[in-house]
This record gives C-alpha cells, sequence and structure tokens, in this order.
C-alpha cells in the first residue's frame, strides 16, 4: 500500500481500535502496535501477538495534551517544560497515572460522550505499576489516526519481543504477518529509532531509556536528570530495558577497533575502524557519520544483514558521547546474549 493510501484508511483503522482490534502504525521513532489504551482485552492482544513479558510496560500515545494530563494524577512543571519544547516528538514522559473517573479527553464520567472512553488506565498496560508512559507522536497518520479514534492508544514496536524493531510496513509484515488486523504504510520512519524516555513521577527526574534527544538536551530545559539504575526484579519501569532487545536472529558482536571474527562468513557495519580482516567472505557495510543519520539508518540495515545468511553481523562502536548513547544503548543490547 503507497503512503498516501494509508491517509484513507484512518476511519477504517479507527473503528477497529473502538473494536479492540490491533492497528500497526508509523511514528517518527518506529512503527507501533496500537490498541485502545483503556481497553485491557484489546491491550493483552499486544502481549500476545508480540509475545511480550507482563513486565514490560507500553507507551500510551496521545493527540494532546490534555488527553496527556487525563492519564496523569499530577502534570509537573517540568512536563509543561518539556511537552512544550519537545512535542510532538520522539520523547516519553513516565507520569503518576490517574484513578480518576474521566473520560481520555480529562471529562469526569457524567459529562462524557462516549461511554466507552470511561475508566482509568488498565494495570496491564502499565505491568501493574503506578506510573503510565505517555508520548504524543509528531508522524501525521498517528496523529490522525488517535485524533480519529478519539482515545489514547498503546503501542509498542511492531515486531515480536526482543526483536528488530520496525521502521517501515513491510519490516512489520515480515514479523507479524496476520496478527495485526491493519497495517497503516506510511513510508519509512524518519528518525528510526525509539522514542526517549524520562520519568518524572518522582522529584528527581531520571532517564530510563535513551533517545534521539539526548540527557544533555533534557538537562537544558529542567536541570540535572538522573540516570536509571539497573531495572528491579519484576516490572520494569520503562519499556527497552530488558538486557537483550532490538536483535536480530543473526549473532551481532561489537567490533572494538575493528577487530571482526575470525572465521564464518560475515558483514561488517564499519562507522571508523576497517575491519581486522577483509576477503570474500566479509563483506562492508559503511554506515552514516551523523548520529542522527545513523540512528535512522540503523534497524533497516540490520533487517538486511539479517536476511543475508551471515553466520555474523559485527559492529563497529560508534563514539562515546552524548548524541551516541541511544545507539550505543541500542547496540549493547541487541548484541547481549541474555
Amino acid at each position: 500500500m503507497p503512503p498516501a493510501d494509508a491517509f484513507g484508511e484512518i476511519d477504517r483503522a479507527a473503528r477497529l481500535l473502538r473494536a479492540g482490534r490491533l492497528v500497526a502504525f508509523p511514528t517518527e521513532t518506529v512503527y507501533g502496535l496500537g490498541a485502545n489504551a483503556l481497553d485491557a482485552e484489546a491491550v493483552a492482544r499486544i502481549y500476545a501477538v508480540k509475545r511480550r513479558p507482563p513486565t514490560s510496560p507500553l507507551i500510551v500515545h496521545v493527540a494532546s495534551i490534555e488527553m496527556a494530563q487525563s492519564l496523569a494524577t499530577n502534570w509537573p512543571r517540568n512536563a509543561d517544560l518539556l511537552a512544550t519544547k519537545f512535542w510532538p516528538g520522539p520523547l516519553t514522559l513516565v507520569l503518576t497515572k490517574s484513578r480518576v473517573g474521566a473520560d481520555a479527553f480529562g471529562r469526569p464520567a457524567e459529562q462524557s460522550e462516549s461511554p466507552r472512553l470511561l475508566g482509568n488506565v488498565p494495570d496491564i498496560v502499565t505491568a501493574g505499576l503506578s506510573t503510565v508512559a505517555v508520548r504524543m507522536p509528531a508522524h501525521p497518520i498517528a496523529q490522525a489516526l488517535i485524533r480519529a479514534a478519539g482515545l489514547p492508544v498503546a503501542a509498542p514496536s511492531a515486531n515480536r519481543f526482543t526483536e528488530l524493531s520496525p521502521t517501515t510496513a513491510d519490516h512489520v509484515r515480515r514479523s507479524l504477518g496476520s496478527d495485526v488486523d491493519l497495517i497503516l504504510d506510511g513510508g519509512p520512519c524518519q528518525i528510526g529509532i525509539e522514542s526517549t524516555v524520562l520519568s518524572l513521577a518522582e522529584a528527581q527526574p531520571t532517564l530510563l531509556r535513551p533517545g534521539i534527544i539526548p540527557r544533555t538536551a533534557l538537562e537544558s530545559i529542567i536541570g540535572p536528570v538522573a540516570l536509571a539504575q539497573d531495572p528491579p526484579t519484576g516490572a520494569h519501569p520503562a519499556p527497552g530495558m530488558h538486557a537483550r532487545h532490538y536483535s536480530p536472529r543473526t549473532p551481532l558482536f561489537l567490533a572494538t577497533n575493528g577487530n571482526i571474527p575470525e572465521h564464518g562468513q560475515g558483514i561488517y557495519l564499519q562507522h571508523e575502524h576497517a575491519p581486522s580482516r577483509t576477503g570474500g567472505n566479509v563483506a562492508i557495510h559503511q554506515m552514516p557519520q551523523s548520529a542522527p543519520d545513523y540512528a535512522a539508518a540503523l534497524y533497516e540495515v540490520l533487517h538486511r544483514a539479517d536476511a543475508g545468511n551471515y553466520d555474523w553481523i559485527a559492529v563497529d562502536v560508534p563514539p562515546s558521547s552524548p548524541d551516541w548513547d541511544a545507539i550505543q544503548d541500542r547496540l549493547k543490547r541487541a548484541a547481549s546474549n541474555s
């Protein structure tokens, strides 16, 4: 389906979401697997399709700051500052979730025009935690879908759990197949890696997952930001905190100073360092030099490498600097065997 056709499918997609079905849709980061965030049964389908453990919470996508505020008991000043600067965009805020009987726009139950929207964010969305992760995506198809549905949309990445995230509709089709009721094709994702996740649930803002918006950019708005410790046993405070994540099926190695496996046929994703050996059984792919361009290309390159029947994928370790933190995080988890 060409990208332009996705807008023609918005009404159908919105009806499916309101009926408790699953819709995959593009965001500027990666494709999401969406369900009505206020419908526990619909959200359970996300977990079943992804084979996702219940300890990994979901991000709730909204179309306005007012919709986000209706999901939280407290909207601190830092949330206002960050939402004004970065929304719509690739920033997820973790807040104490609302338990007030209101609809998706914060209207009291007796004033709601849509009884289906009544209620709170179900515990299944938040892995039983008292916090909820919210984001306003910048992609026009995502925004149109949420507005047409008239409800917040829970949506992790549209792939099997721990596997490579999808940045095209074809990636979604290959991963999830017929398990999705509808896939909205919006073309390749512009940013290409998952959002920055920042917790504002406590007095000290804490970075739970790095993204294309670096910690330094957050600190320039709200002051010092702490780094999350290793996630506790049980529910994680944000998605993307499992040791193994974003992983191709082909074994992936991080190559320091270009040192690649000595045996087998593989592909080397070069950034700065030449590989320690060359020859017919080593393919070389030159990765972009800037962090934003690298991020936008990363998952697409890994998807293609994974389909190349290689024995291994080796990645030239990129720089250690704030702009590269999110890419370092994704590569470290992709290379994990745990």
